[in-house]
């Protein structure tokens, strides 16, 4: 059974059109150091689950583009290197803290599907974005709000 997330991320740092022109339109997720998407990762996503890519902390936020997980139970391998900003001494090869999935670019909407849009929309009221305190990296979408986003993001 598909699962659908919603994956946020600074395009600044890495944007949907990143996504696209990775070799074979796939990238590992890493850099998550938060343990509740963590555990999304880890213990929940499949391949094959569904993803919007949502761009934040940007001029013009909300869902940009569509993925898919193609590879799971990854180990992040930035929290071994020293230098990285996402370096966790407390994790180790023998016993890695932190995971990541792979993620193949599907779609890149023609526009941007807007907070502002998603907030104002009546049947869009349990994913984390409309919520307070329910804004993670990573989160979960159920069906019906994954389907009524996608379309609206289409039609955008």
């Amino acid at each position: 059974m598909t699962q659908y997330w919603l994956f946020k991320t600074e395009p600044d740092a890495f944007s949907i059109d990143d996504l696209a022109a990775c070799p074979n339109k796939r990238e590992g997720w890493d850099g998550i150091r938060n343990y509740q998407a963590r555990n999304f990762m880890r213990d929940q996503m499949l391949v094959g689950d569904k993803a919007f890519i949502y761009h934040s902390s940007c001029k013009d936020v909300g869902i940009v583009g569509l993925a898919k997980v193609s590879q799971t139970g990854l180990v992040d391998p930035l929290q071994f290197e020293p230098e990285s900003k996402y370096f966790d001494p407390k994790s180790s090869p023998d016993n890695p803290r932190w995971v990541m999935v792979e993620l193949e670019h599907v779609e890149t909407f023609n526009n941007i599907l807007s907070l502002k849009t998603i907030k104002n929309m009546p049947s869009i009221s349990e994913i984390g974005l409309v919520k307070k305190g329910g804004r993670l990296s990573i989160m979960p979408v159920s069906e019906n709000e994954f389907q009524l986003l996608l379309s609206a993001a289409k039609q955008s």
